[in-house]
């Protein structure tokens, strides 16, 4: 597998512009220097966890017997949970209040900083990359440089998509609050409807796979 084909791999699975509607909804009402906060953050996390599976991955997975299909299914999950907090959510205000503290004071009372959940997981660190990531370092199949190389792949992808996220920051001043809060819904139904259909492909291949 070339650079070319590791880097559109990881380009689908980790999908950066589709992180820039996820990251203006947990992020709407906050000051600039807060937004960069939570975009560095969640990409130094999800850059954590997915360095954690190219290292470890294989190992953790065969040892608890996982299929890839499974984790599809609990990733779908997540994502459409999630978003229906997007289409569904509580006032502003309260979100605004939440966000703010939980960005200065990381995982405080209220639950973990915007910027671990669900900015890097399972946004940026998704199921799929996570998987992505064990399948390209495949000790069996692929040399040692090779899994390098695809390290290297990965973090490109990851930085873009941080840099992605910090030029949320003009298009919030562009479109405003209400105008965020219209996209964050839109983009809540069309995640439900992505996260739907991972779950249903999943279901579809295991019922063909004869795994039930």
């Amino acid at each position: 597998m070339d650079l070319l084909e590791r880097f559109v791999t990881l380009w689908v699975v980790i999908d950066p512009i589709g992180t820039i509607p996820v990251f203006i909804a947990v992020t709407t009402g906050m000051a600039a220097a807060a937004r960069r906060k939570t975009a560095l953050l969640a990409t130094a996390a999800s850059m954590g966890v997915l360095l954690f599976f190219l290292l470890l991955g294989q190992l953790l997975i065969d040892a608890l017997g996982i299929s890839l299909l499974s984790f599809q299914v609990a990733g779908g999950i997540i994502l459409f949970l999630f978003a229906l907090t997007m289409i569904f959510g509580e006032s502003k205000a309260d979100t605004d209040k939440r966000s703010v503290e939980a960005v200065g004071e990381g995982a405080g009372k209220d639950g973990p900083s915007p910027a671990i959940f669900p900015l890097a997981v399972p946004s940026l660190a998704s199921p799929g990359a996570m998987l992505a990531i064990v399948l390209l370092t495949d000790n069996t199949q692929f040399s040692v440089v090779d899994q390098v190389l695809t390290g290297v792949v990965m973090v490109s992808v990851l930085g873009i998509a941080c840099v992605f996220m910090l030029l949320a920051s003009p298009i919030i001043r562009v479109i405003g609050n209400s105008g965020a809060a219209i996209i964050s819904r839109v983009m809540g139904m069309i995640l439900a409807s992505v996260a739907a259909d991972a779950v249903l492909s999943a279901i579809v291949e295991i019922v063909h796979s004869g795994s039930l």
